[in-house]
C-alpha cells in the first residue's frame, strides 16, 4: 500500500492484540463497529492489507483503508491477475433510498465488473418483504431507485446481471437445496432466531446462502467475491460452511490409515519431512532414511522431542494437537507413514463414487468411504473431485469469498441512519440539500481556529475528512492527501473545508441525478419486473 496516502481510522491496530469489547454482527440491527480489531479476533475475518499487493491497481477504497477485511479474497485476485474467470454479487435490501453508503458497494461491484468479472447485483426483496415488513409496492418503488443508481454509476447491465429474489427460480431452488444443510439450532446461534421469528425470515436468509453461491451456477464455478459491510458477515459464513456441506468429495491430505485434524496434520508433516529429508538430530547424527521406510513409531519419537512453534490463532492448541497426534501415531505402529491425498466420499452417488475411483491415476486405495492417491497433489485432487462431481449433477461450489468496507459516520456524529436525515445523504436528495447537510456536518475540528492552527485537526474522527475519503475524493489520491494533511498540520480550518466538501456533494449530486435520468431508458429495456404483482402484508412490523 501507498504509505503517503491517508488511511481511515477505525482501529483495526491495537497495542495489545486483544478485542475491546464483545462484536455482534446482525444483518437486520443498528450497522456500526466500535473497534474493527475485534472483527479479526472475533470472527476470523483477515486483514486486507495481507493481500492488497497482490492486486493490479487496487481501488481507492482498498488504498485508503476503506476496504479494511476479507476472507479468501486471494483467489480472486490471483483470477484478476491471471485473467481467469471471477465474478462479484452483492445484493440491496429495498428499504428506502440508496444513499452514499450504499454507494461504496456500487463502486464496488463496478470496479470488479471493469476488472474483467462476471457481476451481480441482486434486490433482496424476500428479505424486505420477510424481515422489515415491506410492502410489495413500497419495495417496487425503491428497487427502482436501487437500480437506477447502480446503472448511473456504471453498472453494465449487458456484461452482468440484475435480477429480483422473487423472480429468480435457480436462486429459490438452490435455497430449497441448501436448507437441506442447515438446521434450526444452527439459525438461532448465528442470528439469535427464536420462538417468534416467522419462517419466512428463516426462509429469506436460506435465500441469500443461495444469492451468494448463484454466480456459480452460471457457466462454472470460480472464485467469487462479495463486497459487504462487516454486518452481513453471517451470512458469508453460512454460505461458506453450506457450500462445503453441499460438496460430494472432502479432499484432505493424510499419512496413514487414521484421520488427523489441520494441527495435527501440520505436526504429522513436521515428522515425516524431517525423517523423510536430509536432517539431523541435536547430536549431529543423520537421520534421513528412504522415505518407504518412515513408520509411524518413527515419527512418534520424533514428535515427542518437538517443540512447535508459536501460533497467533488462539482456537489452535498445538500442545494438545500434539499429545493426540502422538497417541495415533503410536498405536500405528510399523504402519508406513506415506503422504497422501485421501478423497472422502460425502454426498456422493454411487456412480459418481465409482466414477471417482476410475478417474484417480496412479498408485491408489480404495476403501469403504474414501479413496487414498499416492501420486496426486491436492490441487489437482481438489480439480478432479470438483469434475466429477459436477459430470455427476453435482455442484462444485467453491467457497465463496468477501471483502469488508468501514461504516460511515453520519454526519451527525455516532452512525449514520436512514432514520435520521441529517446523518446521511441520499442519492436522491436535492442538491441544495447535500451542500447543506455537508454545511452543517459536526468535524473533527478543534474548538476554537487558534486550537485548530496550533494543534490540527483530528482528520481521523471527522465525518467530513471521512466524504473526501469515501466520495468526494474519487480516484484522486492527491486531494485526499492534501485535504488530510491540511487538516491534522494545522493549514485548513472547518469552515473552508467543509465548503469545499459542500459544493463538491452538490456537484456531484447533481451529475448523478442527471446520469440517472438517462439510466430510466436503460432500466425499461432490461428484463426485470419492477411492478410486482404479489400478495401479502409482509413479515415483521
Amino acid at each position: 500500500m501507498d504509505e503517503d496516502t491517508p488511511r481511515t481510522d477505525g482501529g483495526t491496530e491495537r497495542a495489545d492484540g486483544e478485542p475491546s469489547e464483545d462484536v455482534a454482527l446482525d444483518p437486520w440491527g443498528s450497522a456500526s463497529v466500535g473497534d474493527y480489531a475485534d472483527l479479526f479476533a472475533e470472527f476470523g475475518i483477515e486483514a486486507f492489507d495481507d493481500v492488497a499487493d497482490d492486486v493490479v491497481d487496487p481501488h481507492y477504497l482498498m488504498r485508503r483503508g476503506v476496504i479494511f477485511g476479507h476472507r479468501e479474497y486471494d483467489a480472486v485476485a490471483e483470477a484478476m491477475a491471471n485473467d481467469e474467470p471471477f465474478a462479484a454479487l452483492s445484493g440491496f435490501m429495498p428499504t428506502g433510498d440508496p444513499h452514499i453508503g450504499h454507494k461504496l458497494v456500487f463502486d464496488e461491484l463496478i470496479w470488479h465488473q471493469r476488472r474483467g468479472g462476471d457481476v451481480f447485483g441482486l434486490i433482496a426483496d424476500l428479505e424486505a418483504h420477510s424481515a422489515r415488513g415491506m410492502s410489495w409496492d413500497e419495495i417496487d418503488e425503491h428497487a427502482r431507485s436501487y437500480l437506477l443508481s447502480l446503472l448511473a454509476l456504471g453498472f453494465d447491465p449487458e456484461a452482468g446481471e440484475l435480477y429480483r429474489q422473487s423472480d429468480n427460480r435457480e436462486v429459490q431452488d438452490l435455497g430449497f437445496e441448501l436448507g437441506s444443510k442447515a438446521n434450526f439450532s444452527e439459525f438461532e446461534a448465528i442470528y439469535g432466531f427464536d420462538g417468534e421469528t416467522n419462517i419466512s425470515h428463516m426462509q429469506s436468509v436460506v435465500t441469500q446462502t443461495a444469492d451468494i453461491l448463484y454466480p456459480q451456477l452460471v457457466d462454472e464455478p470460480k472464485p467469487t467475491v462479495i463486497p459487504v459491510g462487516p454486518d452481513q458477515d453471517p451470512h458469508v459464513r453460512l454460505t461458506r460452511d453450506l457450500a462445503t456441506r453441499l460438496r460430494y468429495f472432502k479432499v484432505t491430505e493424510a499419512f496413514a490409515s487414521f484421520e488427523l485434524d489441520d494441527a495435527e496434520r501440520t505436526l504429522v508433516r513436521a515428522a515425516y519431512d524431517a525423517l523423510a529429508g536430509d536432517g539431523s538430530d541435536d547430536d549431529g547424527e543423520a537421520v534421513n532414511r528412504d522415505a518407504d521406510d518412515v513408520r509411524c513409531e518413527d515419527a512418534a519419537e520424533w514428535l515427542a522431542d518437538y517443540e512447535p512453534p508459536a501460533v497467533d490463532a488462539e482456537e489452535v492448541d498445538l500442545e494438545a494437537a500434539k499429545a493426540s497426534a502422538l497417541d495415533k501415531l503410536r498405536a500405528g505402529g510399523k504402519e508406513p507413514l506415506r503422504p497422501r491425498v485421501r478423497f472422502f466420499d460425502r454426498n456422493a452417488t454411487d456412480e459418481a463414487f465409482e466414477a471417482l475411483i476410475g478417474a484417480v491415476q496412479g498408485e491408489k486405495r480404495v476403501f469403504e468411504g474414501h479413496v487414498d492417491a499416492f501420486e496426486m497433489t491436492r490441487e489437482a485432487a481438489e480439480s478432479l473431485a470438483r469434475e466429477v462431481e459436477i459430470d455427476h449433477d453435482g455442484f462444485g461450489f467453491r467457497q465463496p469469498s468477501s471483502i469488508y468496507h468501514r461504516f460511515m459516520t453520519g454526519l451527525t456524529g455516532g452512525k449514520m441512519s436512514s432514520s435520521i436525515p441529517a446523518s446521511h445523504i441520499s442519492l436522491l436528495d436535492d442538491p441544495e440539500d447535500g451542500y447543506d447537510k455537508v454545511r452543517s456536518a459536526t468535524t473533527g475540528g478543534r474548538d476554537t481556529a487558534e486550537e485548530q492552527r496550533e494543534l490540527g485537526g483530528e482528520a481521523d474522527e471527522c465525518p467530513v475528512y471521512e466524504l473526501y475519503a469515501y466520495l468526494l475524493a474519487g480516484d484522486d489520491d492527491g486531494l485526499a492527501t492534501e485535504v488530510y494533511s491540511e487538516c491534522v498540520n494545522g493549514e485548513r480550518l472547518c469552515g473552508g473545508c467543509k465548503e469545499q466538501a459542500a459544493e463538491l456533494m452538490r456537484e456531484f449530486l447533481a451529475e448523478h441525478q442527471e446520469k440517472r435520468e438517462e439510466a430510466e431508458e436503460v432500466l425499461e429495456g432490461l428484463d426485470i419486473d419492477l411492478d410486482s404483482d404479489r400478495r401479502g402484508t409482509g413479515g415483521e412490523h
